[in-house]
């Protein structure tokens, strides 16, 4: 993520000579506020906000917030400070954050400064604003509270700057827009969502064309410089209320630009491997059902049951927590409707469907069990490279299991480690697959140059299809590799903080202080990811340390790039007996598993974690 913010601040919301964008110091724009009540300098900012709102809504949501912080109202007082806290840092992933009025949120006015600051960086690039060589930029949304609101006021700001401009007509998945950014040559293509983040929130992610970054990263989410640049040219834009805006002026894509994408994802599935398979699939009340349902149907999957309840588009999310996935709970309702279908797989898209997941009968526990991030990325993997003779490269990010990489170079295959993230596993030379393990896959790199959960559905309904030809399944299938390569087991430790110093804090005790074992095995290799460099790690440098033991087991520990979080990737491989059957295979799985428990005990202690 890029330090720098949309007004030019620095992270702790000051500018260079110390103050906040009003012109007052930290300290000032705090005083008085808490049990002394709201301060001038926090009222005056607000009110600023409130008179070049141009939502008639955020401006009434934020006048009573006003009315209540004045009156003495604590909570609304806290609101109110977290909602100016700072604007809303557009970096490599975008703007993503809490919907409602302020600096620190998503909403019309933060989205309209995106907009022309967008459509400025591509003008000063390219030039030939109002011309038929201008900046072409492809915009899509979500099914989100304000989805469509954000996306067409950005196709009207970005029309008045003079920009050739085309909107999808309706909601669509997030790989549509990646899709199209490459498909029709765009400079930039934009999509309104939040992914799998919670009901309250919504964001703007970016894509950048060839013309507009480089020849490998057209369609590929933004990186450095690209994201400082673009925050800055937010940064200059004036007032929200005069931001010219456009009243018609752009294209709609509709039914052809879907009908084109389902032509390239169906051309994935063999044409001569099995179809027969019962699958189950959930779109967790996201944008992905149709088009999911419709690939599958084209491809010639025809048992398909689909989880009504989470079928529908709906903001709310009414039937999960948290709508993602690999949540807790989250694919319950699933689970509930393979039992009773007695399905083969279930198969899972997150909300904007660039993610998916899947889930299976495990003979080993007697039960169903959604499959790792880590086990699915190795089962595609090593699919595309078996069954589809697959050649190029197969990518999988640092924290992500080495199995692929094993896998690769056992067939004779190149593999490659990137960074954490899309941005960087998709701009990895000559990609076949690229995978990371929070269930992104990338299995059609000429297609789709990001994670796409729509063409990797279609990937695992052949794979289970193929596994039930072969009377195996995924689990099966898994442990054919594992017989193969060792079993690869991978778990996380995760450090949820309300306090953001301890995520450095703990980096710090470990770098200072790793621990000479884990799980009783030496650490032999101690790795500061942030001191090295591609010479050293393979890798640019990056806020992680990697600690490696004898046995091979190995720890990644790394703060969240998208939440208040401290994360610890572990994977432990043990070795397989020869001729293993399923009773073997599964008392190894048992030692992995505690293995792993005592690993992720270990780490905790080393990180000074209750």
């Amino acid at each position: 993520m890029s330090a720098m913010r949309p007004d030019g601040t620095t992270p702790d919301g000051t500018t260079p000579d110390g103050t906040t964008p009003d012109g007052t110091t930290p300290d000032a724009a705090a005083e008085g506020t808490g049990a002394q009540g709201l301060s001038a300098a926090l009222r005056e900012t607000a009110r600023a906000w409130l008179a070049d709102d141009p939502d008639p809504r955020t401006a009434a949501q934020l006048g009573a917030l006003l009315e209540r912080a004045d009156a003495g109202d604590s909570a609304a007082l806290a609101e109110l400070t977290d909602a100016f806290a700072g604007p809303l840092q557009f970096g490599t992933a975008g703007l993503r954050g809490a919907m409602g009025p302020g600096s620190n949120r998503m909403n019309l006015a933060v989205v309209s400064r995106a907009a022309r600051g967008i459509a400025d960086h591509l003008l000063d690039l390219l030039g030939g604003a109002g011309t038929d060589q201008a900046p072409l930029v492809v915009i899509g949304h979500d099914a989100r509270h304000n989805s469509r609101a954000f996306a067409e006021a950005s196709a009207q700001i970005m029309t008045a700057a003079g920009l050739r401009v085309r909107l999808t007509d309706g909601f669509c998945p997030t790989p549509l827009i990646a899709y199209a950014t490459r498909a029709l040559d765009a400079d930039a293509g934009i999509v309104v969502t939040a992914s799998h983040n919670p009901p309250a929130d919504n964001g703007y992610k970016v894509y950048l064309g060839a013309r507009a970054s480089e020849p490998d990263g057209r369609g590929v989410q933004i990186v450095p410089p690209s994201d400082a640049q673009i925050a800055a040219a937010i940064a200059a834009v004036g007032p929200v209320r005069e931001i010219p805006r456009a009243e018609s002026g752009w294209e709609v894509l509709g039914a052809d630009l879907r009908e084109a994408y389902l032509d390239a994802i169906c051309a994935l599935p063999l044409p001569d491997a099995p179809r027969e398979v019962r699958i189950v699939h959930t779109a967790m009340h996201g944008v992905g059902h149709d088009t999911a349902m419709a690939a599958l149907t084209r491809a010639g999957f025809s048992e398909i049951h689909s989880v009504a309840k989470q079928a529908d588009p709906d903001p709310d999310f009414p039937t999960v927590a948290f709508p993602n996935p690999e949540e807790k709970g989250a694919i319950d309702l699933a689970l509930e409707l393979a039992r009773t279908v007695e399905a083969d797989v279930v198969i899972a898209n997150d909300p904007d469907a660039d993610r998916c997941a899947a889930a299976v009968l495990d003979p080993h526990l007697g039960d169903w069990r959604m499959l790792r991030g880590d086990e699915l990325g190795v089962l595609l993997g090593h699919h595309l490279i078996a069954e589809h003779r697959y050649t190029g490269v197969m990518a999988a990010s640092v924290v992500s299991s080495r199995w692929l990489g094993r896998i690769a170079r056992d067939a004779g295959r190149e593999s490659a480690t990137t960074l954490t993230g899309f941005k960087w596993i998709a701009r990895t030379p000559g990609i076949a697959f690229g995978y990371e393990e929070a269930i992104g896959y990338c299995v059609l790199p000429d297609v789709v140059r990001d994670k796409d959960g729509l063409s990797t559905a279609l990937l695992v309904a052949e794979m289970a299809a193929l596994a039930k030809s072969r009377g195996t399944s995924l689990v099966g299938m898994l442990d054919s590799l594992a017989r193969e390569h060792g079993l690869h087991a991978t778990d996380q430790l995760s450090v949820r903080v309300e306090d953001l110093s301890l995520i450095g804090q703990m980096m710090t005790r470990l770098r200072q202080s790793p621990p000479a074992s884990l799980a009783g095995s030496e650490v032999t290799t101690v790795q500061d990811l942030a001191q090295g460099s591609v010479e050293t790690t393979g890798l640019p440098p990056t806020d992680g340390m990697l600690l490696a033991c004898a046995d091979d087991a190995r720890v990644i520990v790394r703060p969240s790039g998208t939440e208040p979080k401290l994360k610890a990737y572990i994977e432990v491989i043990e070795a397989v007996p020869a001729g293993a059957d399923e009773a073997a295979m599964g008392a190894v799985r048992e030692r992995a598993a505690e293995h792993l428990a005592r690993i992720v005990a270990d780490v905790r202690s080393a990180l000074g974690v209750a």
